[in-house]
């Protein structure tokens, strides 16, 4: 009866991974269609040619190649910060003693319950009186200091034996030293889940990137990709061959974190236990 169970299970599991897939492979088909045949009907799976000259006609189409820096710059600089800042907070919630630490914690946790359509409007009015409107800093800042991340790290600091923090104080070790040589190596698994979350996240953010930018030169992708679409229509295949771009770096980083990231998944408590 297992068996017959589990052979369900891979066989409904791999279904829906399939179906989860059709999308893109539609996208990069799509990408290679040309122009006359995006909109036939019935539709066509398969393009009669192979229409490469897409992908560089969608940069020319726009300054994509500038979404593309402006993204990852914000992307990779957000990622960074928010990586440094989580574990400092989770280390001094999970490792501190002081009054009110779980009070504080709780507190800075439920900001994760605030809709993030409500504080768009004061954090915009921040960073237009502090001059960072328009900036990468305006767009890295407000992602710096997100309680996810915190929540992360410190439920898998939570799972590390003390031990191993006093024998290193024995030895003379600083607190940032037991951090830095004695915990973050063996928070990999932590560390990979949340650089692979918070870099997919930035990379796709939309809305903050749309408030907080004027120039075209500061657009990033999510935002560029919606100037395919004009009053009089909506350009497909260069929109398609744009988007099929713009996931390449997201499964690059998912690759190098994947080895991570199930354990990181299990040991900090997301995992269902």
């Amino acid at each position: 009866m297992t068996t017959v169970v589990r052979g369900f299970s891979y066989v409904a599991l791999t279904t829906l991974a399939v179906l989860c897939l059709v999308p893109f492979v539609w996208m990069a088909l799509t990408a290679l269609k040309p122009e006359n045949e995006v909109m036939t009907n019935p539709p066509r799976w398969l393009p009669s040619v192979l229409a490469w000259w897409n992908f560089p006609r969608a940069f020319t189409f726009y300054p994509f190649d500038r979404f593309l820096w402006n993204t990852l710059v914000v992307a990779v600089g957000a990622t960074l910060l928010q990586t440094i800042v989580a574990i400092l907070a989770a280390y001094a919630f999970a490792r501190l003693r002081f009054p009110g630490r779980n009070v504080l914690f709780m507190a800075y946790l439920g900001t994760l319950m605030i809709p993030h359509q409500v504080t768009i409007v004061p954090l915009f009015l921040m960073m237009r009186s502090a001059n960072l409107a328009d900036t990468y800093w305006g767009l890295i800042l407000p992602s710096a200091f997100h309680a996810f991340g915190v929540f992360l790290m410190r439920q898998f600091l939570l799972t590390l034996p003390r031990e191993l923090e006093e024998s290193a104080y024995i030895d003379g070790a600083s607190r940032l030293r037991v951090l830095w040589q004695v915990l973050l190596p063996l928070s990999r698994p932590a560390l990979a889940t949340l650089v692979l979350f918070t870099f997919i996240r930035e990379w796709n953010a939309f809305l903050w990137p749309l408030i907080a930018t004027r120039s075209l030169e500061m657009r990033t992708v999510a935002v560029g990709l919606t100037l395919f679409t004009g009053q009089y229509g909506t350009e497909w295949h260069l929109l398609m061959a744009a988007a099929t771009v713009t996931i390449i770096p997201s499964l690059i980083v998912f690759t190098l974190c994947q080895r991570y990231y199930i354990e990181g998944i299990a040991l900090s408590g997301f995992g269902g236990r």
